[in-house]
């Protein structure tokens, strides 16, 4: 039978700073390997709520006393919050030498934390790849889960260190490199769920009562595909693009300039004018790697491009009158943070 976690040399007590998905979550998981967590701050009910469904009697604390009883301290607020944390507690003199402070904002590395580093702590960035429900179903999906670890070369082990013991995978971000790294998550990420949204919206209009249901066997199908190939691509491979199917895979620039007609018609009757834009920025982009990679030859790639040259070339362009009235305000869930009460800034919601 394997020891108590808890029974391991090294526990470390976690001070959690922001109950979102991603705060709760990881505390979790910490005090799953034995680390005691001896504090969270969490401002809303919703936030309080979660804390008391993932790291029950643990205290809510406000920020400072948070800090002052941790010897890990996990920053999971929104990227934008994180540096005048960061720097407020070295104002007010928070912070503790030889305390480990950990972010995970995929955006920043371990610089965003030289306010505390001057006060003599362990800076790390740490970020997992992946979306968080903020539910107890997280705990799970964390093994194996890819998390970008940037620190120091000397302190550079802890942070791996930490990410094996909750059953991660480290995979080293140079400091530099950080916003790059974060960039090609976001766009692959976020912006396959636009594209399923829009897709499914064709979808509904052409009268498909389940579009989600209709996508899914392909859009996995497809997926895998495509990581398969880029895992197993290799130095020099064509990568995810040797998965690419249908009409610019196959030179079909008449099934294409049909796509370029209905959709372009469906986006000015509906008012979805993303959906042409987005159709043509990706069938460029696909024609131009098919071609790279020696998918398609140049005549049919230039076929396929002229049948797109009259999808919306030029990107819609908000009306400021006419949206300016709804821009958010600080303070709401799209918007600029706003005031906070003692319990310290907003939690991150999610990595």
């Amino acid at each position: 039978m394997s020891a108590d976690p808890a029974s391991r040399p090294g526990r470390l007590g976690v001070g959690v700073i922001g109950a979102g998905r991603v705060g709760a979550v990881l505390g979790s998981a910490l005090r799953g390997a034995g680390h005691p967590v001896v504090g969270v701050s969490a401002v809303s009910d919703a936030s309080r709520e979660r804390a008391a469904v993932l790291l029950p009697g643990v205290p809510v604390l406000v920020v400072p006393e948070v800090v002052r009883r941790a010897e890990l301290v996990l920053l999971a607020v929104p990227d934008d919050a994180l540096a005048p944390l960061v720097r407020g507690l070295a104002d007010t003199g928070a912070w503790q030498a030889g305390q480990i402070v950990v972010h995970t904002s995929g955006r920043f590395g371990a610089a965003v934390l030289a306010p505390a580093r001057q006060a003599g702590v362990i800076p790390l960035a740490l970020h997992p790849a992946m979306t968080f429900t903020g539910t107890s179903l997280d705990l799970a999906r964390l093994i194996g889960c890819s998390f970008a670890v940037t620190a120091p070369s000397p302190v550079l082990p802890i942070g791996q260190a930490l990410v094996v013991e909750i059953g991660g995978e480290p995979v080293v971000v140079g400091e530099d490199q950080r916003p790059l790294y974060h960039a090609g998550l976001a766009h692959g990420a976020n912006h396959l769920v636009v594209l399923v949204a829009q897709a499914a919206q064709a979808l509904r209009a052409a009268g498909v009562d389940e579009p989600g249901h209709v996508l899914r066997p392909l859009l996995e199908a497809a997926l895998d595909g495509a990581l398969r190939a880029e895992d197993g691509a290799g130095d020099g491979g064509t990568g995810a693009i040797a998965a690419l199917t249908g009409p610019v895979r196959r030179g079909d620039a008449g099934t294409v300039a049909d796509h370029v007609a209905v959709l372009s018609a469906f986006g000015a009757t509906s008012g979805a004018v993303d959906v042409p834009a987005g159709y043509g920025a990706l069938s460029r982009a696909a024609a131009a790697r098919a071609l790279g990679a020696g998918l398609v030859g140049p005549v049919a790639a230039q076929q396929v491009l002229d049948a797109l040259a009259g999808i919306n070339p030029h990107p819609p362009v908000l009306d400021q009158e006419e949206h300016e009235d709804r821009a958010p305000r600080p303070g709401h869930p799209d918007g600029p943070p706003g005031p906070v009460d003692d319990g310290g800034p907003p939690p991150q919601e999610d990595a």
